[in-house]
């Protein structure tokens, strides 16, 4: 055993005198490396833990979400080194294909103006933005309507049905009309698709005092922040994959838009959470 020793310090010696190092820093630099390996594998388990919910939250906010329990532990860790993590352990998130569009334009229902080009939405519930997009089942395709108010970036009406058609978009309204406070008219903003042009919908938008508002001439541009909330419902929330039925699917739905509000941190919003900017400004 003592000469193994004396053997291995030979070795050490050398290897210092080779790379102009200190024994003593090169124990160190040692001490360094096993720390950095048990933060690296610390900082891949708690980003596998985010994502057990989150399956698609990106880098920075990983960060800004991880940022208490990494102090916590004794990590420092910023962008560059979080990626470089995420890349090592192959937890990058990969682009997704776009997906295609579920607006029918094509029709003689009345149009309206676009309400909301040019103007500046500085509280909750000064407009609302909606949409829907597609879901897909073992055995075909169900429909998710949302309503996004502008400001907070808050869900505050949602509904998922095996038919698009104009009573999915009314129940989500109907949630939306139901929490929003006395005295409150926000603008409704949609694309031009025949639900949202309907009679049905039109009449009760404007029984409850909502100003109708459309695109005109480019739906993605002019919808943009509801075509963005469907995308990340989709590549974070897993709403992107195919479920077994309509049940299942909103079950992840519900998930889904409660994770969104109450959980997400949004850049717009100075890495706030939609829920409670939507109530502090309120």
């Amino acid at each position: 055993m003592r000469i193994g020793a004396e053997i291995r310090s030979v070795t050490v010696s050398s290897l210092c005198r080779a790379v102009g190092m200190s024994r003593q820093n090169w124990y160190k630099e040692i001490k360094i490396r096993k720390r950095r390996q048990v933060d690296e594998g610390l900082i891949v388990e708690l980003v596998r833990n985010e994502r057990k919910l989150h399956v698609r939250r990106g880098g920075r906010k990983l960060l800004e979400m991880l940022k208490a329990e990494f102090a916590d532990a004794g990590i420092s860790v910023g962008r560059d080194r979080l990626f470089g993590v995420l890349a090592r352990h192959d937890l990058l998130v990969p682009r997704l294909p776009r997906s295609t569009r579920t607006t029918n334009s094509r029709h003689s229902l009345p149009i309206f103006h676009n309400r909301l080009k040019g103007l500046e939405v500085n509280a909750p519930n000064q407009a609302w933005v909606s949409d829907i997009t597609y879901i897909r089942i073992d055995d075909g395709f169900v429909y998710l309507g949302l309503i996004m108010d502008r400001y907070s970036r808050k869900i505050v009406g949602y509904h998922c049905g095996d038919r698009l058609e104009t009573m999915g978009c009314l129940a989500s309204l109907d949630m939306a009309l139901a929490d929003l406070p006395t005295g409150c008219h926000p603008i409704h903003h949609s694309d031009r698709g025949c639900q949202y042009c309907s009679h049905d919908y039109t009449d009760r938008l404007q029984e409850h005092g909502l100003a109708v508002s459309m695109t005109e001439t480019d739906h993605c541009a002019e919808n943009a922040h509801a075509e963005r909330l469907n995308g990340i419902l989709k590549q974070e929330y897993a709403l992107g994959m195919t479920f077994r039925n309509l049940e299942q699917a909103r079950q992840a739905v519900e998930q889904a838009v409660w994770l969104y509000n109450y959980r997400r941190p949004h850049m717009k919003l100075k890495m706030r959470i939609p829920a409670m900017v939507h109530q502090q400004a309120a």
